[in-house]
């Protein structure tokens, strides 16, 4: 038997900031077990086209920056600070492993290694099995279990004459056979969706070439509004501003997004549709563009059968060419589990904290496991959010985030990591902010005064039916 301070489940986004927290601010003994054979969760099998949705900057732990805090000078991402590729992500991880963790020698890593429950762990390799006496706390940091588009069972049955592949096999289908196919059709809204349109545009496709079966239209966070550095505070203040003012002013979630639509907030593909869902997903303008070139869109409900002739959908069937190839983008990024205390007795359950920012959320719950307190003053500093599916539960959601925010910025040590992290990035120059830089000032002091009309709204718009 081995004694560790912490054992942590998994070696993926929340696993690792969480870790590097733990390596920055405290003495304890770590051991990090993971299935895969190198850090970095579901980046090992992600499809090679793939980028953050979001800057870098935002991304990976604390005490590494992720990139070079540079803009795109080039494609639908240009004049925008960097988005890493999968293979930047995944080398990036085994730097971080290497480097930052291993390195403080407070770390085991067991890579290939499966947990079995009780602090048992088996080697997947040589079936060896290590039983762990963990003196503080076991971290679970799988809990929202991603779903890995190359791996996934779609929900619909299929032909065996049907050419169905997973995102992961666009590209090399393509050097090896790229006429064999007259139509592409992408199955599933999401953003996997959404990275493939811009991918299949990319190779060469013509939009007439592709159908895209969306069940549920989605409302998209404009990349515009979420860019790091000084140069873009003030336009990035200014969208959080309007942002608030939409809160405190709104009847509905329909009012609410097309006010965040009518200041650049928040995006759809198509103006004639009302998005029912929001998850989270973030695009630029050029990357909408780029999907609106798509010219075939269905809107029919989801796929319940593919054979040769074409498309079983919920509404109804659509025929189409015999050599279709079919792009599985069902898979749901996250398995939706209910929100539980985050801090129990003996065990951490890492949850989302901040609205859609799982490296800053893992981060926080690390910090505040090192701070002096009990499980239940801890709970009070971090209360899990949910993970967002449908436009009306953007109020809860941003109820509780202006919760945890607040408590977090009258909390000392937690007030003071935020000044200076580089997953904030905000909060320090928001501190500096004076009457002097009289245009923010102005922002600032507007978003401050709508936050409480905000707060009424919401717990007003909360209960009335979605």
């Amino acid at each position: 038997m081995q004694d560790v301070d912490y054992l942590i489940i998994g070696a993926g986004t929340v696993g690792l900031a969480f870790a590097d927290m733990l390596v920055q601010h405290s003495n304890c003994s770590i051991t990090i077990v993971d299935r895969n054979q190198k850090p970095g969760g579901h980046w090992n099998f992600a499809y090679d086209f793939v980028r953050l949705h979001q800057p870098s900057e935002f991304y990976g732990v604390e005490s590494k920056r992720l990139g070079h805090a540079q803009r795109d000078a080039a494609g639908w991402n240009a004049g925008y600070f960097e988005l890493a590729s999968g293979q930047e992500v995944l080398d990036y991880y085994d730097s971080v492993m290497r480097d930052q963790l291993l390195a403080s020698g407070k770390v085991t890593y067991l890579p290939a290694s499966e947990y079995r429950g009780n602090g048992h762990v088996v080697s997947l390799s040589e079936g060896r099995e290590t039983l762990f006496n963990v003196q503080r706390k076991t971290v679970d940091a799988t809990y929202f279990g991603t779903t890995i588009p190359a791996g996934h069972q779609p929900g619909f049955s299929v032909d065996d004459d049907v050419n169905l592949i997973a995102p992961n096999d666009i590209t090399t289908l393509w050097k090896q056979q790229p006429e064999r196919f007259d139509s592409v059709c992408i199955v599933g809204a999401g953003k996997t969706g959404m990275d493939v349109g811009v991918h299949l545009i990319e190779l060469g496709l013509s939009g007439e070439q592709i159908t895209w079966v969306m069940p549920r239209d989605s409302w998209l966070m404009n990349r515009t509004t979420l860019q790091p550095s000084a140069e873009f505070f003030e336009s990035t203040m200014h969208a959080q501003a309007l942002q608030m003012q939409a809160l405190a002013e709104a009847s509905s979630a329909k009012d609410l997004f097309h006010r965040m639509e009518r200041s650049g907030v928040m995006l759809r593909l198509d103006p004639d549709i009302e998005p029912e869902m929001y998850h989270c997903a973030i695009i630029s303008e050029g990357e909408l563009e780029l999907l609106r070139q798509i010219g075939h869109v269905v809107r029919q409900g989801r796929v319940q059968h593919i054979s040769a002739s074409g498309l079983q959908l919920e509404k109804s069937d659509l025929k189409m060419p015999s050599n279709t190839l079919y792009v599985d983008c069902s898979a749901s990024a996250v398995t939706r589990h209910p929100q539980i205390p985050i801090y129990q007795d003996g065990l951490i359950t890492p949850q989302i904290a901040r609205t859609c920012q799982p490296a800053f959320s893992a981060a926080m719950i690390g910090l505040i496991e090192t701070l002096d307190l009990s499980d239940a003053e801890k709970n009070e500093l971090c209360r899990p959010l949910p993970l967002p599916d449908t436009p009306h539960e953007y109020f809860s959601i941003s109820l509780s985030n202006m919760m945890n925010q607040y408590v977090w910025t009258r909390t000392p040590a937690i007030r003071d990591w935020m000044m200076q992290s580089r997953l904030d990035g905000f909060s320090g120059r928001i501190a500096q902010v004076t009457e002097a830089d009289a245009s923010i000032y102005t922002i600032l002091k507007t978003f401050r005064h709508n936050m409480p009309s905000a707060i009424a709204n919401i717990q007003k718009l909360m209960r009335e039916p979605a």
